[in-house]
């Protein structure tokens, strides 16, 4: 087996409205690659919330009373934190500039996804935007997907990432917030390891897995390396949705 990670260089930067598809065609094309069938391409969350316009500035923000009450117990800009609650389901943990929930999407994060860096906005002062997550990140996968299959008429994989913090670790890692033709979770349950003893619980977090490989290489600073195509992912392609990696709140021993 052999997996080959690709950074692409010279994606333009991403504005609302930019037809996110034909940008990432241009950017094959700038660096000599094509898709081929089994490929996966890798694309970072910030680029896909820039394209669907989900900027937000925080001087439009009025703050609730639970935003009020949050951001004096986090020490964060009450308006960050409207933005934070409205991308939340629950809040589960809150400290001094840090505040815990479940992301309407169904996964924990921290602040929802809710970020400051490389960002800037149309006017104003660009520290006074942030940037959401996509509302539908598995429909933002499909969509590119199915616009790039028809253009180089081949079957591939679509991975939208985000880095992410994990519980008892320091450090962020690429992780799956999107995906689009591949699978997310692989059950190995009852296939024989070296002594032909057959698993019982092995299943593989294949796609975040690939999230943080492919995360090393676009870099986490000013490197801008957004994309990253993926080629010989050990898998078997199919189709693939996020919820299918989100632990079950009944099963979770941890909240």
């Amino acid at each position: 087996m052999n997996l080959t990670l690709y950074p692409l260089e010279g994606l333009p930067l991403v504005t609302p409205g930019d037809d996110l598809p034909a940008l990432i065609t241009d950017t094959l094309t700038q660096n000599d690659l094509s898709l081929q069938n089994g490929d996966v391409l890798v694309v970072a969350q910030k680029i896909v919330s820039k394209a669907e316009g989900r900027l937000v500035n925080l001087t439009t923000v009025k703050p609730s009373e639970a935003a009020l009450d949050y951001g004096r117990m986090s020490d964060k800009d009450p308006r960050l934190v409207e933005l934070i609650l409205s991308e939340s389901r629950e809040v589960l943990r809150v400290r001094k500039n840090l505040i815990i929930v479940e992301h309407h999407l169904g996964f924990i994060s921290a602040n929802a996804g809710v970020d400051h860096s490389n960002v800037s906005g149309p006017w104003g002062d660009a520290k006074d935007w942030v940037l959401l997550l996509p509302k539908n990140p598995d429909a933002s996968a499909a969509h590119i997907r199915h616009k790039l299959e028809e253009k180089f008429g081949v079957r591939i994989g679509v991975l939208i990432i985000d880095s992410h913090g994990r519980a008892w670790r320091l450090g962020t890692i690429g992780m799956t917030i999107g995906l689009s033709g591949l699978p997310g979770l692989v059950d190995l349950r009852g296939e024989p390891d070296l002594f032909d003893y057959r698993l019982r619980v092995t299943q593989v977090a294949a796609s975040d897995e690939l999230a943080a490989g492919a995360s090393l290489v676009m870099g986490q600073a000013r490197e801008g390396r957004p994309l990253v195509l993926a080629r010989g992912f050990p898998y078997p392609l199919r189709e693939g949705c996020l919820s299918e990696l989100l632990r079950p709140k009944e099963a979770d021993l941890f909240r």
